[in-house]
């Protein structure tokens, strides 16, 4: 859910990660960039909880979560409930098999920076801007999510 502080809007950020290092450096970096992020999470039932409960902007998913639960799964629930997806894997064809429940997806591993401009291009093209340049790594999968304004 979108908060304000200072009078700046600020967007909130949930990520889906098993790898606790991973979510950890992750969760610092977007929030020295500025966004709210939820409590980390790494199953399928707690983020959906947390999802439930915050409606955040956009989730960061990876693919392969704890106890065997699957982010693609994840974000079938997430899309139903309006929250775009964002998945982080290592299995770029198995993501790239989501299109239809993800906005798009990152491949393992990423340079942070490279994430930071990804969130922030699909951040400002779910509001309306298309301004931003493309990240080299992001692959977008659904223009729809964006009002009908293709991906550049």
């Amino acid at each position: 859910m979108t908060a304000t502080k200072d009078n700046k809007t600020v967007q909130t950020l949930m990520i889906v990660e098993d790898e606790v290092l991973v979510s950890i450096l992750l969760r610092d970096e977007l929030q020295k960039a500025g966004y709210k992020v939820l409590d980390l999470t790494d199953r399928l039932d707690a983020a959906l909880e947390v999802a439930k409960a915050e409606k955040p902007d956009l989730a960061l998913v990876n693919i392969r979560l704890a106890k065997g639960d699957d982010g693609i799964e994840l974000s079938k629930h997430l899309k139903v409930l309006g929250i775009p997806v964002l998945l982080i894997s290592g299995q770029v064809s198995r993501a790239s098999s989501a299109k239809t429940v993800a906005i798009g997806s990152m491949p393992k591993p990423y340079v942070p920076e490279e994430m930071l401009l990804a969130v922030a291009y699909l951040l400002a093209r779910l509001n309306g801007d298309d301004t931003l340049p493309k990240p080299h790594q992001l692959e977008v999968f659904d223009d729809k999510c964006f009002d009908g304004k293709p991906a550049a």
